[in-house]
């Protein structure tokens, strides 16, 4: 890999035997099946970086490469979080060198500023944003975490810290943030589209949704996640909190692509036009009033499919907590799908603050 971009950072380290056991623990999927400490160990990182990680005595020594600023500045964040995820509280300081080293520009943050609104649906509302730099956002993942000031004062966003991670800003400056996913952007057009579920009781992005005006700013931390692969068969299962991932990628899809998607919403006014593939066969679930997050449309859908034959296959799912856990089981007890065929992600927790997504992954 020749790359333009090129860092490093070196912690002390007695056992190198260790290190390695720790960090396949918290990157089970991404780390070498055999390592050795004598070796150097690659490991893949965000968007195509490279992090080769090498002992010497007494020490580690990551190498960090890649071939793009943004992809290199968010890379080394990444891999600053999973250091200090294995040394815990132990965890010397951490101090880049190399490319980047100083900046205290996060590269996967935008400021954007609100320039209209509108509601969707009886429980969803859609904020258009404008921005500049959003080539980014295109692809490498659905999601972005949306970073609201403090009400009635100036943003105070976060910036990098020598480790490339987020130093957030406290007190009276303090962020309220939100996952949400981009559900439309264009970055020559310098735009981008939010949907939002409106709950009740309403948590902070909802109040934002409902109150946003234009010139009002917001921040971006992205994207990441929760993309729908392109493979030959696919079953989609979600909520509202999950109907703008799966609208975005019903219109990412190739015109060849197959499957089954189900979404559960309350009543036919909260149906959605949605561009789709021939192939692919989108049903509504309606809960007819029961509250969200109380039934098991979408896992009995799931189990009413008559699936094609063939390893082919995938199933993406993301709704209430409960959901997540039995399409999980379905996933993995009656279908026996193996990891790389199954995504199921919890976005939200009946109880809990229900605007946020992302509350937890399979």
């Amino acid at each position: 890999m020749t790359s333009a971009f090129l860092a490093h950072l070196g912690v002390p380290l007695d056992d190198p035997n260790w290190f390695l056991r720790e960090l396949a623990r918290h990157l089970p999927d991404d780390m070498p099946t055999e390592v050795d400490p004598a070796r150097e160990t690659v490991l893949p990182v965000h968007g195509g970086a490279l992090a080769r990680i090498r002992f010497t005595e007494g020490r580690a020594t990551i190498a960090l490469e890649a071939d793009d600023a943004a992809r290199h500045g968010v890379a080394k964040g990444i891999v600053a979080y999973y250091v200090q995820s294995v040394f815990g509280s132990a965890c010397p300081p951490l101090v880049w060198t190399g490319d980047g080293a100083g900046t205290t520009e996060l590269p996967h943050f935008r400021e954007m500023r609100v320039v209209g609104a509108e509601t969707i649906s009886p429980n969803m509302r859609r904020v258009h944003l404008s921005g500049e730099r959003l080539e980014r956002f295109v692809s490498g993942g659905l999601h972005v975490r949306l970073l609201f000031p403090p009400e009635g004062r100036e943003p105070v966003w976060p910036t990098a810290g020598p480790a490339a991670l987020p130093i957030w800003p406290e007190g009276e400056d303090t962020l309220k943030t939100r996952v949400y996913t981009v559900r439309s952007v264009d970055p020559a057009g310098g735009r981008m589209a939010v949907d939002v579920v409106l709950h009740t009781p309403p948590g902070a992005g909802c109040r934002w949704a409902r109150t946003a005006q234009p010139g009002d700013r917001v921040g971006l931390l992205g994207p990441g996640g929760g993309e729908i692969p392109s493979v030959g068969w696919v079953l989609a299962l979600g909520d509202e909190s999950a109907l703008p991932a799966i609208a975005r990628s019903l219109e990412e899809m190739g015109p060849e692509a197959r499957g089954e998607v189900f979404v559960e919403v309350d009543g036919p006014a909260d149906e959605l036009p949605l561009t789709k593939p021939d192939g692919v066969r989108l049903r509504w679930l309606h809960r007819a009033g029961q509250p969200a997050g109380t039934t098991s449309l979408l896992v009995d859908a799931a189990r009413s499919v008559i699936w094609p034959g063939g390893p082919d296959v995938f199933v993406w799912a993301a709704a209430e907590f409960n959901a997540f856990k039995d399409i999980r089981q379905f996933c993995r007890k009656e279908r026996g799908l193996k990891k790389n065929q199954h995504l199921v992600v919890a976005y939200w927790r009946r109880g809990l603050s229900q605007d946020a997504e992302g509350a937890s992954e399979d």
